[in-house]
């Protein structure tokens, strides 16, 4: 089973460096056999690309609106939908736009889970808020635990990855 973790954001726009902050964490454990850990940043296009290789499951981590408080954490699943049209940016990273450049391009989307977390401040700077920097570890360790529950065997899309 071949799973893809991808950082994204822009580490230039304070919490939206959350993604590959999480991925730089796990890069420095031995990730499980079959997984893959790669910051995109805001490389949608080479996301859209890389994800033409086949995957068994895609776990996006990023900065997410609407999750309670500056650095909660939260964990849901990509709805099956329709891609939306996108334009091509080559610098953006839009899941949806990657998603639907994906579909252009013959691909289909794996099973995919979100590992986000609520931003604080994502204006220009480089560095974490500190709510959102105590949301890398526990984002990390989630990041951990949905990859083991997409490599079970038994894993029905019906009973997602909780969160």
């Amino acid at each position: 089973m071949r799973i893809l973790v991808a950082g994204i954001g822009n580490i230039f726009l304070g919490d939206d460096g959350f993604g590959p902050e999480v991925v730089r964490i796990l890069a420095g454990t031995r990730p499980p056999e079959g997984v893959r850990l790669v910051d995109y940043g805001i490389r949608g296009m080479h996301l859209a690309y890389d994800l033409l290789d086949h995957w068994d499951g895609l776990v996006l981590v990023d900065a997410v609106p609407e999750a309670g408080e500056p650095g909660a954490v939260r964990v849901f699943e990509v709805e099956d939908a329709a891609p939306a049209a996108a334009g091509v940016d080559a610098h953006g990273m839009d899941p949806a736009s990657v998603f639907a450049t994906l579909a252009a391009l013959g691909g289909s989307r794996p099973r995919t889970v979100v590992v986000g977390c609520q931003a604080q401040c994502v204006e220009e700077g480089i560095g974490l808020s500190p709510a959102v920097s105590a949301a890398v570890e526990p984002a990390a360790e989630a990041v951990l635990r949905v990859v083991q529950l997409l490599r079970r065997p038994d894993r029905a899309a019906s009973s997602g990855p909780g969160g």
